[in-house]
């Protein structure tokens, strides 16, 4: 992206103020509704970016919400879902299991002893950031006689209450990759800071996508890095106009979450915190 593309969208301000304001869908039309307005925004960042809104995914996130609105948003068109608790996932997993052609993205912290959860039932795993992991989740697939489309995670915010890892660490951790062979590399994953100041957030997505420009140029055979995730309700406009393939949105698809943020991103995240 050119100095001339990203000065287009340097006036475009984050949705943060609409954080836990977002009315909750609750018909088919809700739905309807809320998918038409997002993909009308995506349309618009392209545009303001030069380009393509089909070179955009959007995959609606569905944490916490429950089965029967889901169905809801089935029925408006949705086929793939983001999910970050692996606890909650696998109820809806297996109660929703005749919806034969819904898929299911994991975009959360995983613990490994949940890799087998993820192994047999995920579409795509969005939250790469540790080799313990890696291994668990290879050796899961290759048990199932699957593969998986995964995405590394990085911090660019530099805060402890995030996943994901050092941006000087990506480039050895990527170099460890090829030794998995069930883990399909596409690219990079990144949660901004969450703030009003669009600037603060503009940057976490600049360097990601530098990172992965940088990274391009000496990966190992086979890894793949076409993919940015990267935007949510408040700031996927941003997000896009600095490069994101993928845009996580939930609140302003579904409507507020009555539970907390520090539920999936707790102060002081182990090795292996609750996932």
């Amino acid at each position: 992206m050119n100095q001339d593309i990203q000065d287009l969208g340097s006036d475009t301000q984050t949705q943060h103020d609409q954080h836990g304001r977002w009315p909750k869908a609750e018909s088919v039309e809700d739905f309807h509704r809320n998918l038409a307005t997002v993909n009308g925004r995506i349309a618009a960042a392209c545009q303001r970016a030069g380009r393509a809104p089909a070179s955009v995914r959007l995959l609606p996130v569905s944490k916490t919400v429950e089965e029967a609105r889901i169905r809801l948003a089935y029925a408006a068109g949705c086929r793939y879902l983001g999910e970050n608790k692996l606890q909650e996932v696998s109820r809806k997993w297996e109660s929703m299991a005749d919806l034969a052609d819904l898929k299911w993205s994991v975009i959360g912290h995983l613990q490994t002893n949940k890799a087998k959860l993820v192994a047999r039932y995920a579409a795509e795993f969005q939250a790469l950031d540790s080799l313990r992991v890696a291994e668990a989740l290879d050796r899961r697939l290759q048990a199932e006689g699957r593969a998986l489309d995964v995405f590394v995670q990085v911090n660019t915010s530099g805060e402890a209450s995030k996943y994901g890892l050092h941006p000087d660490e990506t480039a050895a951790f990527l170099g460890q990759m090829p030794s998995f062979s069930a883990l399909r590399v596409r690219g990079l994953m990144t949660l901004a800071v969450f703030s009003a100041e669009a600037a603060r957030v503009r940057q976490c997505f600049i360097l990601l996508r530098s990172l992965r420009d940088r990274l391009r140029q000496d990966c190992p055979q086979g890894i793949g890095l076409d993919e940015l995730s990267m935007g949510m309700s408040g700031d996927y406009e941003i997000a896009i106009e600095e490069g994101a393939t993928v845009v996580r949105v939930g609140q302003a698809i579904f409507g507020a979450r009555n539970t907390p943020d520090s539920y999936y991103w707790p102060a002081d995240p182990g090795p292996d915190a609750a996932a």
